[in-house]
């Protein structure tokens, strides 16, 4: 059944949570400045950190078995995942407050591959992204 107010929801497997996910980082991104340079180093040393980073890994291998059997679904379903795993980082890992400028530069790195992979994969899903809610 079709249901509007669940489609449109902020919370659950829905486009607005995961939109939600993508402003957040660009905002936060926003706030700091700047985009961390390319190769800058990523350190893992949170729980959440770690669990985010291996959830970014899986993005090739998500795509091709997409692409391979035409399964959309699977996309969504990993994109989901990502943006949980996201907001429990967000919520357990301080970003543009954390105790050092390697820790700070670390976790702004990790927020805007977060993003990308985001923006792709709800690209390849037919979904724009926006900078603002």
């Amino acid at each position: 059944m079709f249901d509007w107010e669940r489609m449109l929801a902020l919370n659950g497997n829905t486009a607005p949570y995961l939109i939600n996910a993508y402003v957040r980082i660009r905002s936060i991104l926003r706030k700091a400045g700047a985009t961390p340079p390319a190769g800058t180093p990523i350190v893992i040393g949170a729980t959440a950190e770690r669990d985010l980073a291996l959830a970014l890994t899986r993005f090739p291998e998500v795509v091709d078995a997409v692409a391979d059997k035409l399964l959309p679904h699977v996309l969504c379903t990993y994109l989901y995942e990502l943006a949980s795993r996201y907001h429990k980082f967000y919520e357990n890992c301080p970003v543009l407050s954390a105790d050092d400028e390697a820790l700070r530069a670390s976790r702004l790195a990790l927020c805007d591959v977060v993003a990308r992979v985001l923006h792709q994969g709800l690209a390849l899903l037919g979904i724009d992204t926006v900078e603002q809610m």
